[in-house]
């Protein structure tokens, strides 16, 4: 019964996070966790002999944080051009920017260590 309740709300919560810091910056890195985490199971499940699999998830992660922190960067940028001319602002609205632009490097550095916990899995599997 709780279950039930919770798992429209949690999921609507995800859905509104990622629409919140900007879809253009938050789909891309939900498809390469997605693809982190295809291709870390993939590798578990068939081997991975030449490391292959491991560098591709590798560069992915470290894409997806790169990533993330751009789109902090151009949300900041957009939104120090608005406050400078409208002429100022209160601080709830600047706290309220500052939040939505941080969450698309939180989101990137969350793809990066779950990537990087794979990849740790994957080095103690061979060992």
């Amino acid at each position: 019964m709780i279950i039930q309740f919770m798992k429209p709300l949690f999921f609507g919560q995800f859905t509104d996070r990622l629409n919140e810091g900007g879809p253009f910056f938050m789909y891309p890195m939900l498809l390469m966790l997605l693809a982190c985490l295809g291709l870390i199971v993939y590798a578990f499940l068939k081997g991975d002999e030449t490391d292959k699999l491991q560098k591709l998830v590798s560069s992915i992660s470290l894409f997806a944080l790169v990533w993330g922190f751009l789109g902090n960067l151009i949300g900041l940028i957009g939104a120090f051009d608005a406050i400078s001319i409208s002429g100022g602002v209160s601080y709830e609205v600047l706290a309220a920017g500052l939040k939505v632009g941080l969450l698309s490097p939180v989101f990137g550095m969350v793809v990066f260590l779950i990537a990087r916990i794979g990849i740790i899995a994957l080095i103690f599997k061979k060992k």
